[in-house]
């Protein structure tokens, strides 16, 4: 039973502690620093990437998280979660963890109000379309030559990257926990094997 820690300092960690428990994970929910010893990997879920940014900074967890995903810890970010693995965030220089050789753009499709669902086709990812639940999502604006793309929006024009791999790092701007779908999560425990 593979050991994951859901960073639980603000967000939508419930559902994805609730989605890998489902998948008969070991789930921790990482609210200090000890609460990472023993991990085999670690989720961050959506929020408020400004305020997971600062709390992480505060409770003096955001570098030794970096280490630790920077040593080979497997990594999965959704929403919030993509934009602190992002190396570079436009207009914004908030605390991020950076692991991830992409660039972000916060917000990108508008508003709380602007929020939809859609089905993505995922690679690598059976079964069909996976539906796709975007609030207030960010969007991939530039990817290292290293990133994976696994799916885009408007795949027809090669545009809108909304999620991607980077070895051990997965994100995707778009919240999975939201529905009753774990194949995404099946996906990242997958990656630890």
């Amino acid at each position: 039973m593979a050991r994951i820690g859901v960073l639980a300092l603000q967000g939508a960690f419930r559902e994805h502690a609730a989605a890998l428990r489902r998948l008969g994970a070991d789930v921790r929910e990482v609210r200090q620093l000890k609460d990472m010893e023993g991990l085999e990997g670690m989720v961050i879920p959506g929020g408020e990437s400004t305020t997971i940014g600062k709390l992480l900074v505060e409770w003096d967890m955001l570098e030794p998280l970096r280490r630790r995903i920077l040593d080979g810890m497997p990594v999965y970010g959704s929403c919030a979660g993509l934009i602190l693995l992002c190396k570079e965030i436009e207009g914004s220089g908030q605390p991020r963890l950076g692991v991830l050789d992409a660039t972000v753009r916060r917000n990108a499709f508008g508003r709380q109000v602007d929020s939809f669902e859609t089905d993505l086709h995922i690679d690598g990812l059976a079964g069909g379309p996976l539906r796709a639940v975007f609030i207030r999502a960010p969007l991939i604006s530039r990817v290292g030559e290293d990133v994976q793309v696994l799916a885009r929006l408007d795949a027809d024009r090669g545009e809108r990257i909304v999620a991607v791999r980077q070895g051990h790092v997965l994100a995707t701007s778009f919240h999975p926990e939201l529905t009753p779908d774990l194949r995404l999560h099946r996906y990242f425990l997958d990656m630890l094997a």
